[in-house]
């Protein structure tokens, strides 16, 4: 049987069937998308719930199990210590999360309930008559302060909803920790970053401090091609990306608001960063594995601080795709996370990089160290729409060189 179509039908059945085509790739993108954020939500909340929700309640340190490194330094020291690292680590890699107001019902359902564990646990947690009051003096509780007011100046909601008291109280606690003398090294950015808290928010603060600490990196600490030294000797690890990158963005963009202190040094940072972001990108491997090298390996995800920053701030080089950023990044969290006995039974962190391992400790190292892991969720802060979270899945660069494709060659920034 022969059935004659006329051209103009055949041309509207033929760009109908084209406009099904585009809205089912459309959804089925979308869809991806959306499974990404939702995976990402996932680990946060199970990362974040055993911390936040027992702070909050004030029994933190009833129901936190302290694990030391086998080599521990100082054990009652570090014991003290870890409540807060746990919770200042948690909250700074969380509170970009925290600050936005995107989402979809359940995932604002979500973040209503963790501002409200936010707001009662930093109470908690600078109340001298809480339970779970923390430990604020001493050399590991200004590192863990520092995290603290980064998570504050990072999420101006959390500062503004807490009561008069607690705001005393948090100054207070901070205003501790100037009577700890920061080693000749990152920990200057410690006590840098919690004097841009009481410059962000307009309180007294030591400008010398600040300036102390940018100077040295800026001016000394510079070693090239994105990359500077940890105080006077360059280490081949990831604090660049742990603690002095990071750092020194959100200190210099926090000062620079107030008095374009930093105002040539943001354009010579700008290049050092994107360049660090390009080098950070290539370190991960096609399934997700990344370099096990220098101290402090057991921060899992948190290596890619940098990383998870510079999308977050929307601030990547031009050949680094954010939705190829979300997929490296996905592939890490999945690598770190999802490796067995990652959580003990009641979910709680365990020392290690893949899983448990005790052994990759340093002697600071303990139950709460490890949740620096944190920091790899800062582009949760942004909102759904954005490239990083809309775009369709984009392979990195293990990715598209070990599958055979034609790459362009790294150079060096300088």
């Amino acid at each position: 049987m022969y059935f004659y179509i006329g051209y103009k039908k055949l041309q509207k059945i033929i760009l109908f069937c084209c406009s099904m085509f585009c809205i089912i790739n459309l959804y089925a993108q979308n869809n991806a998308t959306t499974k990404d954020r939702k995976l990402w939500l996932g680990y946060l909340d199970k990362i974040a719930r055993p911390v936040l929700t027992n702070l909050a309640a004030n029994t933190l340190k009833e129901k936190m199990p302290v694990v030391l490194s086998e080599k521990v330094d100082n054990k009652i020291a570090r014991g003290k210590a870890a409540y807060l690292e746990a919770f200042a680590r948690t909250l700074s890699g969380i509170a970009p999360w925290l600050q936005s107001g995107e989402g979809d019902n359940e995932e604002k359902k979500l973040r209503d309930e963790y501002r409200q564990l936010a707001v009662k646990a930093l109470s908690n947690a600078v109340n001298p008559n809480a339970k779970d009051y923390l430990q604020w003096s001493g050399g590991q509780p200004l590192v863990d302060a520092s995290f603290l007011s980064l998570a504050l100046v990072r999420c101006p909601w959390l500062w503004e909803n807490c009561d008069t008291l607690t705001k005393r109280n948090i100054q207070d606690a901070f205003l501790t920790t100037r009577n700890t003398v920061p080693v000749y090294s990152n920990w200057l950015l410690f006590t840098a970053m919690i004097e841009t808290f009481f410059c962000k928010y307009d309180l007294p603060y030591d400008k010398v401090r600040i300036d102390f600490g940018v100077k040295e990196f800026a001016n000394h600490w510079y070693t090239g091609d994105g990359l500077f030294s940890d105080g006077m000797e360059f280490h081949y690890d990831y604090y660049n990306s742990y603690v002095i990158q990071p750092y020194l963005q959100t200190i210099v963009a926090t000062v620079n608001k107030k008095d374009s202190s930093y105002k040539l040094f943001a354009q010579k940072l700008d290049k050092i960063s994107k360049r660090y972001a390009v080098i950070q990108e290539r370190l991960i491997n096609t399934d997700g594995s990344f370099p096990i090298t220098g101290r402090s390996i057991t921060y899992r995800g948190g290596a890619f601080h940098h990383l998870a920053n510079m999308a977050f701030t929307h601030q990547l080089p031009a050949e680094l795709a954010p939705e190829q950023i979300r997929c490296a990044l996905t592939a890490v969290l999945k690598k770190t996370l999802d490796a067995p006995q990652t959580f003990t039974d009641k979910g709680w962190l365990n020392i290690g990089l893949y899983g448990s391992q005790p052994g990759l400790a340093e002697s600071y190292i303990n139950t709460g160290s490890v949740y620096l892991c944190s920091e790899i969720f800062l582009p949760l802060g942004l909102p759904a729409t954005d490239d990083f979270w809309s775009k369709p899945d984009m392979p990195w660069t293990a990715v598209k060189v070990w599958s055979g494709q034609n790459f362009p060659a790294d150079h060096a920034v300088e």
